[in-house]
């Protein structure tokens, strides 16, 4: 998604001086009738265009061509002892755990790759993070009988990274996980749930975990952010929305969508209270805050930026039972039992010792991002 300005102005004259080029495969004569087109049609012979779900309008060339941010297909991993070898405590991963599998996928290498295509415990999955965003989200890559293999298409909506899949080139919003354009236009993917959490919290509690490696076929300066001071700008880039004032724009929350009920949790909030019992759509819930996370969106060396921490979300019921949590001096305890946890929803200590927290589908985004596609989302503490 980076393109100098001078680039993105040329591009985007000469689309208004050209009609765009309609896919081959389309299954209709007028795919775009008229439409005002903000992208290259020509890039995509197989693309039906005549299947979408949104309006042409808000899609928009990001300044690369497809795959222009390379993702990763064939990825490679090392043991943790190699990756301490250049990752901090502090450094920002995405966790995921499959049947007793687990692997960190550090920003540092996805801010410049997008997508992982990757296979953890027999199940494709596609790794994905959207810096403009801000958005850390996993699928999984089945859809039907088919496996998918993702690409990033160069093109966005509502600033964020619009996928493309390699066996029909569908177009899939990654924030949402909804198939938008091409055969696969309406299609939801499966999230799986996941975590954005440090370094150090996943040596803690997956010692034998893998981690993703920096050889990718490519070199890149992994490690350094290349949207130095991003997370606190007032203006997204190529985000031509309106913005919800509610939040400042890239204020970071822990969001979800449970239900039918769309809920956002502020991270200044989080940090305050520790643990914040709610109720989404009738499932009682708790969300966790834990610190110890850089920001991959401040300065330049992620490392070496400002602490954000991170957050999870949990259904806080046990044998059928809603439990209400505490946070105090740093220790998550609930109500009923007395029963310690940590942050990963484990009972450590009690008369619940050995249960776990089931991790509910929340995952941190940029505020101004998630309000795009959920405008009636409910933020925790305000009164609005």
């Amino acid at each position: 998604m980076r393109g100098n300005g001078l680039a993105i102005v040329i591009f985007l004259l000469s689309l208004l001086l050209a009609a765009p080029s309609a896919s081959a495969q389309n299954s209709c004569d007028d795919p775009f009738a008229g439409a005002f087109i903000r992208f290259d049609a020509s890039l995509w012979e197989q693309t039906d265009f005549c299947q979408r779900t949104v309006d042409y309008e808000d899609i928009l060339w990001g300044g690369v061509p497809p795959d222009g941010i390379p993702p990763i297909d064939t990825p490679s991993f090392e043991s943790i002892a190699d990756a301490s070898t250049w990752l901090q405590p502090q450094s920002p991963v995405i966790k995921l755990e499959i049947d007793g599998e687990a692997r960190a996928y550090p920003l540092a290498i996805l801010t410049w790759h997008e997508i992982v295509n990757d296979t953890l415990a027999d199940v494709p999955i596609a790794v994905t993070f959207c810096p403009l965003c801000n958005s850390a989200v996993v699928f999984d890559r089945r859809v039907g009988d088919a496996v998918l293999t993702f690409g990033v298409s160069g093109n966005l909506r509502n600033s964020d990274l619009v996928m493309w899949d390699r066996q029909t080139q569908s177009w899939w919003q990654q924030l949402t996980g909804e198939g938008i354009v091409g055969a696969y236009a309406g299609t939801q993917l499966t999230f799986l749930p996941s975590l954005v959490i440090g370094f150090g919290a996943f040596v803690e509690q997956f010692p034998e975990g893998d981690v993703l490696s920096r050889e990718t076929g490519v070199s890149r300066d992994y490690g350094a952010n290349p949207y130095v001071g991003y997370d606190s700008t007032e203006q997204p880039f190529l985000f031509d929305g309106v913005i919800d004032a509610r939040l400042p724009a890239t204020e970071h929350v822990l969001a979800a969508y449970v239900g039918e009920e769309a809920v956002a949790y502020p991270f200044p909030i989080l940090r305050q209270q520790g643990a914040i019992n709610d109720v989404i759509d009738e499932v009682p819930v708790v969300a966790v805050w834990q610190g110890g996370v850089t920001s991959a969106l401040d300065a330049r060396s992620i490392d070496d930026s400002r602490e954000i921490g991170w957050a999870a979300l949990y259904s806080r019921e046990v044998d059928g039972r809603a439990l209400t949590f505490t946070w105090e001096d740093g220790t998550l305890r609930d109500v009923e039992t007395g029963t310690t946890w940590n942050a990963f929803g484990e009972a450590l200590d009690g008369e619940l010792a050995g249960a776990r927290l089931q991790l509910q589908i929340a995952a941190p985004h940029f505020w101004f991002a998630w309000a795009a596609f959920m405008p009636e989302t409910r933020i925790y503490g305000s009164d609005e």
